[in-house]
């Protein structure tokens, strides 16, 4: 029986994460600008891997794995928006500034948007 409640929890845990690392891919593909796509893959790559992370925590139990992935999933919950936080200051810092009021309308950001089109 508990068996069974774990297999449906990992499951559950496993479907999420998936589900947001999808939503996160298809934000960096539709956003208008790079500092959107920056948000939508830093928050979503982070939230995703860690429920999937949860997951494999619960199919291992208590075991050194566990102990392995609760370092891994530690390490990504700080060095990914760490890292996504480098590089939008990084582009700031470049001169690459996000799209604006009238810029979104128009769909125009003077040729320096990243690459949106």
């Amino acid at each position: 029986m508990i068996e069974m409640a774990l297999d449906i929890a990992t499951g559950v845990l496993l479907a999420g994460g998936s589900f947001f690392l999808l939503v996160g891919s298809i934000g960096v593909l539709r956003l208008p600008d790079f500092y959107s796509r920056m948000h939508a893959a830093g928050i979503t790559d982070t939230l995703g891997a860690e429920l999937i992370l949860l997951g494999m925590m619960l199919q291992t139990g208590f075991s050194l794995i566990t102990v392995k992935i609760i370092a891994i999933g530690f390490f990504m919950f700080f060095t990914s928006p760490t890292s996504t936080h480098a590089v939008a200051n990084a582009a700031w810092t470049a001169g690459l500034r996000p799209l604006l009021g009238k810029d979104l309308k128009e769909g125009d950001a003077g040729g320096k948007d990243g690459g949106a089109t």
